[in-house]
């Protein structure tokens, strides 16, 4: 059951935050709708945002400005909390790039982390959730996010690319198996049997695809980001994309950086590219 926290006039729809029990964390969740005017006349297509590290259900809402351009073009905006609250797993919350706010949309395998810490199966859920709850177009339902979220939304589309018919990514985590936070998360998470993380590594699952998403990926990527050399490789991911015979946008932006004023300055365009993906 859904239960709306608050909501919000926006751009001729409504902005709205929900809470309810989420079957896959055996938690309380929290996510962020937002419901375009096309929608009081029937299913429209829907677009889930996957936040990165330490962000919340609120953060791209509050900080994209993507409202405006979601209510032109007749998209629902759906973005989950970005791992559980109130596991109580010793030791969630002493970093800030693993436990709670890092739940890298994965399904924890170590018996610490096990139980709570689904955020893979957790999206799935959402996903029927909204499907049934909410005026979703099920057929058209793509999937985007940024940083950690960038890696989800790869991930996720990459491996079930039946369900999610269009992804894009900000600065995402392209191949978390050979950066820090990917090898600190894929450790604490999964064990330290490297073969178990490829399948949450976009780049090693676009090794083993042909073309799974024909009409493209956007990917836009700042020069002026800090994290870029150390964390990002998007220069791995593009060669696994050459090696899969995948279209690929990738845009690199000097000066830009890994933060919410780059977001918002290209989230224009990725609402317009899933837009124009989910319409065909």
């Amino acid at each position: 059951m859904l239960e709306i926290v608050s909501e919000h006039a926006c751009f001729g729809g409504v902005q709205r935050f929900y809470r309810h029990d989420a079957r896959e964390i055996g938690l309380p969740m929290r996510f962020s709708v937002f419901i375009p005017p096309q929608a009081e006349h029937g299913p429209v297509p829907a677009l889930f945002y996957l936040a990165g590290l330490t962000c919340t259900e609120e953060t791209f809402m509050i900080k994209a400005g993507a409202q405006r351009v979601a209510a032109e073009l007749g998209l629902m905006l759906i973005t989950p909390d970005t791992s559980p609250r109130g596991a109580h797993v010793e030791g969630e919350s002493e970093s800030w790039d693993f436990g709670v706010g890092a739940g890298f949309y994965l399904d924890a395998t170590e018996a610490k982390w096990s139980k709570h810490y689904r955020m893979y199966s957790y999206i799935h859920e959402l996903r029927e959730l909204v499907e049934k709850e909410l005026p979703v177009d099920a057929q058209r339902i793509g999937i985007f996010g940024h940083s950690m979220g960038g890696h989800g939304a790869l991930t996720m589309a990459l491996k079930r690319p039946d369900v999610f018919r269009s992804v894009s990514a900000f600065a995402p985590i392209a191949a978390p198996s050979q950066c820090p936070w990917g090898k600190k998360a894929f450790t604490g998470y999964l064990g330290a049997d490297t073969t178990a993380w490829a399948q949450y590594d976009a780049t090693a699952l676009m090794t083993q695809a042909h073309a799974p998403f024909p009409a493209g990926i956007l990917i836009d990527q700042g020069l002026g980001d800090k994290f870029l050399a150390e964390q990002l490789y998007p220069e791995a991911f593009e060669a696994a994309c050459v090696t899969a015979a995948q279209p690929l946008t990738l845009r690199r932006h000097a000066g830009y950086d890994h933060g919410y004023y780059f977001i918002s300055t290209f989230v224009e365009d990725h609402l317009r590219f899933h837009a124009k993906n989910l319409a065909a």
